[in-house]
């Protein structure tokens, strides 16, 4: 297993964090560097643009969705030859919130599908930074 993964306190409660974590629409509004096609509720598919693999979309299904604490993304090739699962985890830390969103990949084709993949490090690092700044500047 590979995975990439951030994490950030933000001066916010869960239920704030999720409202901007759940707008689909309102993700290319901020500096979050990916672009969702769809609405982002249980059972719902995605499409994923992302800056840091420019002309690819990536399908993806909501697989959980527990409000204000817990999301999951889910794609990958047919039979798990190679499989992307996101996790969005928020956790009440006080006055503020701690946000954690790991992708961790699997399947027989990883090994030769990892070595292709961008570094998504700094994508992800954008996203948390990105949603921080929404959150704590309501911009």
């Amino acid at each position: 297993m590979e995975y990439y993964e951030t994490s950030n306190t933000i001066n916010g409660t869960p239920e704030q964090i999720w409202e901007v974590l759940t707008d689909a629409r309102g993700m290319t509004d901020r500096d979050s560097g990916v672009e969702i096609d769809g609405t982002i509720a249980p059972g719902q598919k995605l499409k994923l643009h992302t800056e840091a693999n420019p002309g690819r979309a990536f399908s993806l299904k909501v697989v959980e969705y527990d409000p204000g604490r817990r999301m999951v993304w889910k794609g990958g090739m047919p039979l798990g030859l190679f499989t992307g699962e996101r996790t969005y985890t928020l956790t009440p830390a006080g006055d503020a919130t701690a946000f954690h969103m790991r992708e961790e990949y699997s399947g027989p084709m990883l090994g030769m599908i990892w070595k292709s993949m961008p570094d998504l490090q700094p994508s992800f690092d954008r996203f948390a930074s990105g949603l921080k700044t929404r959150i704590e500047t309501g911009g």
